[in-house]
């Protein structure tokens, strides 16, 4: 009874089977018909019964590698084999037989086998590729296979169609493989000599006496340093000659071929012809000037008459002893050193100085350090101070300076790099802000305030001020802009004038604009920052500088800073008004500016950012619209809305500032993206429709400002005030980083030991 079968399952062999084919066992061999495939498997490639598999090309056991092909695996891996094999020579009385050796690749990629044997001079044999590159068959009566790997070993014949090769040794690479695939090498042997060749190698020997073969061979040396030539300095005093004076040269030293080139420097004026080269390209003798040789005196070989006349009908013999050859020497690289003198055909010239080429050169060949020069020129006598004219008074100093240094009048010449450096660039202006008082006794000018701005880009100076109203005085530029003289120089003088630099500008400062004494009470955030970020620049910013002066101040006034500091702060939190900090420091007389003391209440200090108050803003705005009649409030309402794809009522911030940029709103930047900002969410979007509404003095007008509030807000976004204001002082951080670790419970301890603890903070 047959058993169901499971899906899927089926004994019928032929089953997914797809080659039918039958080997063909017969064919034609030289026209004989023969049976050619006795041992070819049956039907569809399945062996026979009896039959085993024989692979047609090596089997690689399959390791921890890429799967990839045999041709890929091993492209260009050739294992090499060192073989001879024995040839016999007939007819020959000096040789019966001759070894022959020569090199056995085995290609892994396709099982390919080349045999090549290597050409030897004057041999008379046809060498080169014996075998080409192919797959060569087994011996009967198995030439149906060819050789694989596994055919190869040390020490042990092999045929290659009817010749036998005896392989002696093979090459590292190979011997690795091999033994990785797991063959067993055996070990090498030498190859025999060749009987004929020791023959002829013999006679050659014999014979080298009497015909000695000397070759120089200069090719090396030329590709080796083709084009590096070495360049020294050299100095010939030709000064014990009617009319001669000294000379500088320079030698170049062809490292290519030991030649020699010298070329003297001509300076303009001197009175002599500027020829090319002062010594053509050749050895220089070392013995110079040689005397005049007879032709064939000098040669690369001697030559012996042996017998019979000279000339025509001689014998002639190359003397190996060279007798009575002339030798002469030539200057090598070795001979040329710093402070040697060299023989140019009865000059002497002495080498003073070298190019850094030829130092690195005789640095790493012959380890010389020491390439000190040679002095051979007198120093040049000091230049005279050239006095330069008085100033006369009329344009600027510079240019009366620039008329005096040539016959042709050229403008004077700006510092184009600090030009570049310091000139606006975006939001950073490169210009710092300070806020100056008269210095005088009217009660007038007194309360006068002027914009002062200096440019770093050229160090120029504006003075700029503000409109007060009901003061009686008209606002406006006080100085255009121009460099600004420092007081107490003469007019009329032969050096330049001193101009103010930034460096002289700090709040605290006192400086005088033509004749009139202004006092810096006050900068904007802008210069302060500034300075703090370029305090290497700026000395009075610099808060290092600011601490090592606090640090030299005698230990009474350390104590009595001390005791006032805990005085000002009875709950004992390390804080303290500023107002008290800068009277401390200013009654204490620690020799610091006023610049210095804010500079400190900055770097100690807890900053708040004052709110501004958006009403405000929005009146200043209306009233700047108001009085340049800008009415297109609608029109900036359907460009918002154009651009508003989604119709949210919110757009990007940036984009709301292109329109009003495009609508030409006119106010100003600051006061522009202050406003944006009040009217931006979370997302950085803007209502700019309460945006509109805000600044529509026609629908919406605001209250009218006030004189005063009117000119404080000018002030404050055209950047002439500063910005953070400084309301504490953290002194316990101070007193740490000035005078060491000091706790409040200790400064407590001390002021209640001292008299001054009655004492009451203004």
């Amino acid at each position: 009874m047959s058993l169901p079968l499971m899906p899927g399952i089926s004994l019928k062999r032929d089953l997914g089977k797809e080659k039918f084919h039958k080997s063909q066992h017969f064919d034609y061999s030289n026209g004989v018909p023969l049976m050619v495939g006795a041992e070819k498997p049956g039907i569809g490639g399945e062996l026979l019964l009896g039959q085993s598999s024989r692979p047609l090309s090596s089997l690689f056991p399959k390791g921890e590698g890429s799967a990839a092909p045999t041709w890929l695996a091993f492209d260009k891996q050739v294992l090499c084999f060192d073989a001879y094999f024995q040839e016999a020579v007939v007819q020959s009385r000096e040789e019966t037989t001759r070894v022959r050796k020569c090199k056995i690749y085995f290609y892994l990629e396709d099982d390919t086998i080349q045999v090549v044997e290597p050409e030897l001079k004057n041999s008379g044999i046809p060498q080169g590729t014996l075998i080409r590159r192919h797959r060569i068959p087994l011996i009967a009566p198995n030439d149906g296979q060819f050789y694989n790997l596994h055919h190869f070993n040390i020490n042990q014949e092999i045929v290659f169609y009817s010749r036998t090769f005896m392989i002696t040794d093979c090459d590292p690479f190979t011997r690795n493989f091999l033994r990785k695939m797991g063959v067993r090498l055996n070990s090498p042997t030498a190859a025999p000599s060749d009987p004929y060749s020791t023959l002829r190698q013999d006679l050659e020997d014999s014979m080298k006496p009497l015909r000695p073969y000397e070759r120089q061979d200069t090719l090396k040396q030329f590709l080796e340093h083709d084009r590096d030539v070495l360049r020294f300095y050299c100095y010939w005093d030709d000064t014990q000659n009617m009319f001669g004076d000294p000379r500088e040269l320079v030698l170049h030293y062809f490292l290519a071929d030991d030649t020699i080139e010298i070329r003297e420097v001509v300076y303009p004026n001197s009175g002599r012809d500027a020829v090319p080269k002062f010594l053509n390209r050749s050895k220089v003798p070392k013995c110079g000037p040689t005397p005049v040789r007879q032709p064939g005196e000098i040669s690369d070989r001697t030559v012996l008459n042996v017998f019979g006349p000279m000339g025509q009908g001689g014998r002639y013999i190359l003397d190996s002893l060279k007798t009575g050859a002339v030798q002469e020497e030539f200057y090598k690289d070795c001979d040329l050193t710093i402070g040697g003198v060299i023989n140019v055909w009865g000059r002497k010239v002495l080498i003073c100085d070298c190019d850094n080429f030829t130092k690195e050169y005789y640095r790493t060949k012959y380890g010389i350090e020491d390439f000190t020069p040679v002095q051979y020129k007198a120093p040049p006598p000091p230049k005279t101070a050239r006095q330069m004219p008085p100033y006369t008074g009329f344009g600027s100093e510079e240019d009366s300076l620039c008329s005096c240094q040539g016959l042709l009048p050229k403008p004077p010449q700006k510092d184009f790099r600090k030009l570049m450096e310091k000139d606006r660039q975006g939001l950073e202006s490169n210009i710092l802000r300070f806020v100056g008082k008269m210095a005088t006794d009217n009660l007038i000018d007194k309360e006068r305030t002027f914009i002062i701005s200096f440019y770093l880009s050229d160090d120029t100076i504006v003075v700029f001020e503000p409109t007060q109203r009901n003061s009686g005085v008209v606002g406006g530029k006080f100085l255009e802009r121009s460099r600004v003289k420092k007081p107490g120089q003469q007019l009329f003088k032969s050096q330049m004038s001193e101009y103010y630099k930034a460096q002289d500008l700090y709040v605290g400062a006192k400086i005088c604009i033509n004749s009139q004494p202004f006092q810096l009470v006050d900068a904007d955030e802008y210069a302060f920052n500034y300075m703090e970020q370029h305090a290497e620049e700026f000395p009075r910013a610099n808060i290092g500088t600011i601490l090592s002066k606090l640090k030299s101040i005698q230990e009474e006034k350390q104590k009595e800073i001390k005791r006032f500091l805990a005085i000002s702060d009875p709950g004992n939190s390390g804080l303290i008004p500023y107002e008290s900090f800068r009277s401390l420091l200013a009654d204490t007389d620690c020799q610091l500016s006023e610049h210095e003391i804010m500079m400190l209440g900055r770097t100690f200090s807890l900053r708040e950012q004052p709110e501004q108050n958006v009403g405000f803003m929005l009146a200043v705005a209306q009233d700047h619209l108001r009085k340049k009649h800008f009415e297109s409030f609608s029109d900036m309402l359907r460009a918002f809305i154009h651009k508003d794809r989604d119709r949210t009522g919110h757009l990007c911030t940036r984009e709301a500032r292109t329109i009003c940029k495009a609508f030409r709103l006119p106010l100003a930047d600051d006061l522009l993206r202050a406003l944006l900002q009040k009217y931006e969410n979370e997302s950085g979007k803007m209502d700019y429709n309460a945006f509109l509404s805000g600044i529509n003095w026609r629908e919406n007008p605001s209250p009218p400002l006030q004189p005063d509030d009117a000119l404080k807000f000018d002030i404050d976004w055209n950047g002439e005030a500063v910005g953070p204001a400084v309301v504490t002082v953290n002194y316990s951080i101070l007193l740490d980083d000035v005078f060491g670790s000091v706790g409040n419970g200790n400064i407590t301890e001390e002021v209640q030991r001292s008299p001054l603890s009655n004492m009451t903070p203004t």
